[in-house]
């Protein structure tokens, strides 16, 4: 297919404050911090960390809202959303519910990062318990169980999507890709049911309307916002129901991946059809996504069952082609920062490196975590944020300066 014929597909930014990471991919969702002036020159004893804090086991990342951090975990039967102050660790409200740990093949625990939207935050528990509480307090504006709610079975890995804002709506993928009031949790539209997945939605813009991408373990849906109308559908599926990466939107198309020698595709939206530009097996995400930058795509190639095999790949993101291939950080997670890959591999040491496509070249590299480290960090105000699979979250100062 003629990359000249491709449909203009933008994506649609979110405006926060200052240097937030509100909600899962940070500011602009794409997993792209706005920091800039990052050192790569760090302390040969490694980074320090300000302060850690357990906070039970689970696979959630983080979001940042001013000075407040807020996470989750599980412990003794009970799921956890902490508010905790992002400069010292010091618990500001804890907000707790019963809740399987729901272990399969790994540690168990929440999946999905809390939303903040203004003076509200919004989680999704493990078994579909999604609340939206004050900010403020913790205390619970509304609820909704989403297995009663929606007809919905519990996914084998239980409900992983993290919200997504879109005006007075808040938009998730839970074996529906459903779309509630987001000051009353009432539900506003939803998709009929299908095997759910356990990445995120997607919003972007095509000829002036607003249309949504949602990844789930059927296949790629591409929605109408305003009423979750499907107008095109790609099947994608993989032997273990485990489609667990949220879409990402090019000029050229939307790009998906996933792992068990899946592989990716970039699809081209062309009226109510979905058409492959390139399909191959370049980049199998099994859980983390890749990064989008300068036309490439940074990611992990491989499953997390077979660490040693798995790779960080860079591909063209227009045409699928690899650039470069590095060993040895196993099932990891990354995301760009001042233009520069800031890895966390699933050993927990943080890396970074550079950003381009003619090589692998390690800047930096400090010893942060022990345990098995799956969940992407977050970067707010100059700081860090990673957690291991058991609990252990910690904070570093990123060094700054120009060298």
């Amino acid at each position: 297919m003629s990359m000249q014929s491709h449909v203009l597909l933008v994506t649609i930014l979110v405006t926060v404050v200052g240097g937030d990471w509100p909600f899962w991919g940070g500011p602009s969702r794409t997993l792209i911090s706005p920091e800039t002036n990052l050192s790569t020159t760090w302390p040969t004893e490694g980074l320090k960390p300000d302060w850690s804090r357990e906070i039970g086991i689970g696979f959630s990342s983080m979001s940042v809202s001013g000075d407040q951090l807020f996470a989750m975990g599980h412990s003794s039967g009970n799921e956890t959303l902490w508010c905790l102050n992002a400069l010292t660790g010091e618990v500001i409200w804890a907000h707790e519910y019963p809740c399987q740990l729901i272990d399969n093949l790994h540690e168990g625990g929440p999946c999905s990062t809390p939303t903040v939207d203004g003076d509200r935050v919004y989680s999704l528990g493990k078994e579909g318990q999604l609340f939206c509480l004050s900010k403020a307090d913790g205390k619970v504006i509304w609820k909704q169980e989403l297995q009663q709610l929606l007809g919905v079975k519990l996914p084998e890995w239980g409900f992983s999507s993290s919200g997504l804002i879109l005006g007075d709506r808040l938009i998730l993928e839970a074996g529906r890709v459903v779309a509630f009031n987001k000051m009353t949790g009432e539900v506003v539209w939803q998709t009929d049911i299908h095997e759910a997945g356990y990445g995120s939605v997607a919003v972007f813009e095509k000829d002036g309307q607003q249309l949504l991408a949602s990844l789930d373990c059927d296949g790629l849906r591409i929605l109408t916002a305003t009423d979750g109308k499907e107008i095109g559908y790609f099947e994608w599926k993989s032997p273990y129901r485990t489609n667990s990466t949220t879409p990402i939107i090019l000029d050229e198309g939307i790009f998906i991946s996933t792992g068990y020698n899946i592989g990716c595709a970039l699809l081209q939206l062309e009226g109510s059809g979905l058409t492959p530009i390139y399909r191959n097996k370049n980049m199998k995400n099994h859980f983390n996504n890749s990064v989008l930058s300068g036309g490439y795509l940074y990611g992990f190639d491989g499953d997390s069952h077979n660490g040693r095999t798995v790779t960080l790949n860079c591909i063209d993101a227009r045409t699928g082609e690899v650039r470069w291939k590095q060993r040895g950080l196993g099932c990891g997670s990354l995301l760009i920062a001042d233009s520069r890959l800031v890895i966390l591999s699933e050993s927990g040491d943080l890396i970074l490196a550079d950003a381009k496509p003619d090589e692998y070249k390690e800047l930096a590299r400090s010893p942060l975590l022990e345990g098995r480290c799956w969940t992407v960090p977050c970067i707010s105000g100059g700081r860090l944020y990673a957690r291991n699979a058991a609990g252990l979250l910690k904070c570093v100062s990123l060094p700054r300066g120009n060298d």
